[in-house]
């Protein structure tokens, strides 16, 4: 008979593995350019193409083409719960759910910046986006975009 503290154990291994190919699958990403509407890495990345393709690519879910959209997939977390894996929202563009990134741990995110910037991984704590900051998801394995 299997406990619960050990089928708490391997969920918590489950989880921080597929944290794990996410921040491995982003991290090959760094230094690849920014293109506005970008969703390969072939021609480059802007914030919500980078996630898709991080996703698509880690686990083969397909996530909504705008980070607007995306902000309303899985589920709602605070800033102080996040973990590796997690999406961090940014109001950069006087609007809610203008940017996305991915949270790496440690209060760092990797994302695709602007025009002439490259996907690159920044502090959280940085005033820019520390001001700028508009929330959290959380996405599980196989959550896909509702059709």
């Amino acid at each position: 008979m299997i406990s619960k503290t050990n089928l708490a154990i391997a969920r918590l291994q489950d989880i921080t593995n597929r944290a794990s190919e996410l921040a491995t699958q982003a991290l090959a990403m760094l230094g690849i350019n920014y293109r506005y509407g970008g969703n390969s890495p072939d021609t480059g990345l802007d914030c919500s193409g980078l996630v898709r393709y991080v996703f698509k690519e880690a686990w083969g879910t397909d996530l909504p083409r705008t980070s607007l959209e995306i902000s309303r997939v899985g589920e709602k977390i605070g800033r102080d719960n996040l973990q590796p894996g997690d999406l961090v929202f940014y109001n950069t563009l006087r609007r809610g759910f203008s940017h996305v990134g991915i949270y790496l741990g440690d209060g760092k995110f990797i994302h695709s910046p602007s025009a002439g910037g490259q996907v690159r991984i920044e502090s959280m704590d940085e005033s820019y986006w520390k001001k700028r900051f508009n929330g959290a998801r959380r996405i599980m394995a196989g959550e896909e975009e509702q059709k």
